[in-house]
């Protein structure tokens, strides 16, 4: 059932100019009925101004009579032709001013780890269009030598589920599609749940995988043995045996 316009506001009107029940208030405007009691008693919406559905044709003065005559009645939005065939907005999120600048940052970050997602579903989590996303691809934008990539989690502009739900989406066309995934992918496809309870030896990268398994001990066996210092003081002395017995004798 379709709500009216400002459905407090509305709420606020018929309770100070009708004697309908709070339920069939609260049922008309979508609120809860404890809400319109609260209206009722001024604990709620004070000082909100009361807005006349029936000035705004959103509902038929026949209604309210019907309504009062029956505690049952369910009070009717007045029928709208121009709202026949009118669908939701489709196309990117609005972001706010503050955060457009950010944007290019943000696509630049999902570009460079996160090639497997499409432009349209850059274009959800940002808030952008395809020619931007395109441009930045190919790094044809005008201001690509100043931009750096910026995680979109932290700049604001998405949340971490939404970008968690697009990599799953992602992987999951791809493994569809039947192309084979690196480890590098597999390991960017996983969700933040998933990756925090992976284990440690799960995390370390395929390139370097192998490294940690030599020890110490083998490290040291490949090193070369470092000289003692004292090595290099402990010199030999030149004089022959005979001189030193000639020094032992007291000086006149």
């Amino acid at each position: 059932m379709n709500k009216p316009l400002m459905a407090k506001a509305t709420a606020v009107w018929l309770v100070d100019n009708t004697t309908l029940t709070f339920k069939q208030v609260a049922d008309f405007c979508g609120l809860h009925e404890l809400e319109v009691q609260g209206i009722a008693d001024g604990d709620v919406a004070a000082g909100v101004k009361g807005f006349d559905p029936i000035a705004n044709n959103q509902l038929e003065p026949i209604e309210i009579e019907r309504g009062e005559k029956d505690p049952t009645y369910a009070l009717k939005l007045k029928f709208n032709p121009a709202s026949i065939g009118e669908e939701k907005r489709r196309g990117p999120r609005y972001t706010p001013l503050s955060k457009r600048q950010d944007r290019p940052a943000a696509i630049l970050w999902l570009v460079k780890f996160h090639p497997e997602l499409a432009d349209s579903q850059i274009g959800k989590l940002v808030g952008t269009t395809k020619p931007t996303i395109q441009a930045i691809r190919d790094r044809t934008h005008w201001n690509i030598s100043n931009i750096q990539p910026i995680d979109p989690v932290a700049l604001g502009l998405c949340k971490q589920s939404e970008l968690d739900a697009a990599v799953q989406k992602a992987a999951k066309k791809k493994a569809a599609e039947g192309e084979v995934m690196s480890d590098d992918e597999r390991r960017k496809l996983v969700s933040t749940e998933q990756s925090l309870g992976m284990p440690a030896d799960s995390k370390i990268p395929s390139n370097i995988a192998g490294l940690e398994t030599f020890s110490l001990s083998e490290d040291e066996e490949r090193e070369e043995p470092v000289p003692d210092a004292d090595s290099f003081f402990n010199l030999p002395d030149a004089d022959t045996g005979e001189d030193d017995e000639g020094d032992d004798e007291p000086s006149r």
